[in-house]
């Protein structure tokens, strides 16, 4: 039985249960995309050929002509992809049936039939793909990936700042541990994301258009007066690429595959933020805003899950099992070219799709969080014994004898009140001025500089901002 393609008979989630949260990824990453990425290069490289004096061949090409094909970039539609396709049945070729389509268009508007086979002049298949992805790469980190990221990253700053001295008891190894604040811990993730984001601007992304094998074979046995790397490398930039001078039939993808390592390590990033979101909220550090209609439970009406983190979590980890594929193949090629990148490359999208959807979860969950500051602090006074690390470390200022193992033996496995703690302090032999010191340290307000270091990295990344 043939179903019709609609977000309920699609294969992928993608394209079906969140259809509503990739669509802005169609005109990027879907097939009509791809094509039109192609058409956009084939038409600028048979421009550029124009613009070359010793191409004498197409000196004669009009100015409306030349605006026309450039119109036909702009305004490349879904039946002009469909009649590629059309050809492409008969081809058996993507890129040649690209490159047919083109030479009908050029036939109908200029009657320079000479102009008609420099379309695809001098190239590879690799020279248009592997430009078209290039370009693929740059619009989606542009205008896609980075957004994102910023979006969230200002969701934390938001709530760093506002949480910037609110008390909170630290956990490791899920025990008890000194205090930190809220707005530290956000503040952290921030941090570290934006470091991510900084590795992903930095990426290089490259291209060629050297063509069979990587050594302007066609190229100089046709024009050898042309300097064909100085033209190219025009070319290339032009488009908002750097060119790679030094490849066989293929740009070898190692660039993708840098690329796609800071995208995981942005992702694992996050997952670690959600997943210490969902415990924040299993101790009820965090609630979370009530959204009418919505049920926790078919069975148990009083939940509230933290769906949005766990969402993201796991379309994170999805993420990164593509990224991973795409990091440890795409660099291998069989000699001078094999075809087994090809298909892996037309799931670039996957990646970015389920990264796109976790963000759009994750900011969904940051805007439903609210702080529980009753919780907050009833946790932190009922855990005096995170107290003995700094009297300890006053005790071995001193020099008393053993402060370690004193402290040990009244705090370790035990609950511990600010009574017993101050009786402790009372039999020490401090100073008293000492002994005031310590005194006056209560779980909420042993912090460190834990609210001065969250305002320093808010500064700090808001200078550095990765927007492109």
């Amino acid at each position: 039985m043939k179903i019709k393609l609609s977000p309920l008979s699609a294969v992928t989630p993608l394209d079906g249960r969140y259809a509503d949260k990739t669509g802005h990824l169609r005109a990027v990453f879907s097939e009509f995309a791809l094509i039109r990425y192609r058409v956009k290069i084939e038409i600028r490289w048979l421009l550029h050929l124009a613009s070359i004096e010793s191409i004498t061949e197409l000196a004669g090409l009009s100015k409306q002509c030349k605006d026309e094909l450039n119109s036909f970039i702009q305004n490349f539609s879904l039946q002009d992809a469909e009649k590629i396709k059309k050809i492409e049945d008969t081809t058996n070729h993507d890129v040649k049936a690209v490159e047919y389509l083109l030479k009908e268009f050029l036939e109908s508007i200029t009657d320079r039939t000479s102009a008609l086979e420099f379309i695809h002049f001098c190239c590879t298949s690799e020279d248009i793909n592997n430009l078209s992805y290039g370009l693929l790469l740059k619009d989606a980190r542009t205008h896609i990936i980075m957004p994102e990221l910023q979006d969230i990253t200002n969701s934390l700053i938001a709530l760093a700042e506002k949480h910037a001295g609110t008390p909170m008891l630290s956990r490791t190894h899920g025990q008890p541990a000194s205090p930190t604040t809220v707005g530290k811990e956000i503040a952290n993730v921030a941090y570290r994301l934006n470091v991510q984001m900084s590795r992903i601007n930095a990426v290089i992304l490259l291209g060629k258009m050297n063509g069979a094998v990587g050594n302007y074979n066609a190229h100089i046995a046709t024009y050898p007066g042309v300097d064909w790397e100085i033209e190219t490398d025009k070319f290339i930039n032009a488009l908002g690429l750097s060119s790679n001078p030094h490849t066989t039939q293929i740009e070898p993808h190692d660039y993708m595959a840098e690329l796609f390592d800071s995208l995981a390590r942005a992702n694992t990033i996050l997952i670690d933020f959600c997943q210490d979101i969902w415990g924040y909220i299993s101790l009820g550090y965090f609630t979370q805003k009530i959204v009418s209609g919505e049920v926790g439970s078919s069975t148990m009406p009083h939940k509230v899950n933290p769906i949005d983190f766990e969402n993201a979590e796991g379309n994170l980890g999805l993420a990164n099992a593509i990224f991973k594929h795409l990091t440890s193949k795409l660099p291998i090629s069989r000699m001078q070219r094999d075809l087994s990148d090809s298909t892996v490359l037309r799931n670039i999208g996957v990646g970015f799709g389920y990264s796109s959807i976790a963000f759009q979860s994750i900011i969904k969950g940051l805007s439903k969080l609210e702080t529980d500051i009753s919780q907050l602090s009833a946790d932190l006074d009922a855990n005096w014994e995170v107290l003995a690390e700094p009297i300890q470390m006053v005790m071995r200022r001193h020099g008393i004898s053993k402060p370690y193992e004193k402290l040990k033996l009244l705090t370790r496995g035990r609950k511990v009140d600010r009574t017993v703690v101050r009786e402790f302090i009372d039999e020490l032999s401090l100073p008293e001025d000492a002994k005031n010191t310590i005194k006056q340290l209560a779980p909420d307000n042993y912090l460190g500089n834990a609210e001065s270091q969250t305002i320093k990295i808010i500064k700090q990344i808001k200078v550095n901002d990765t927007r492109i």
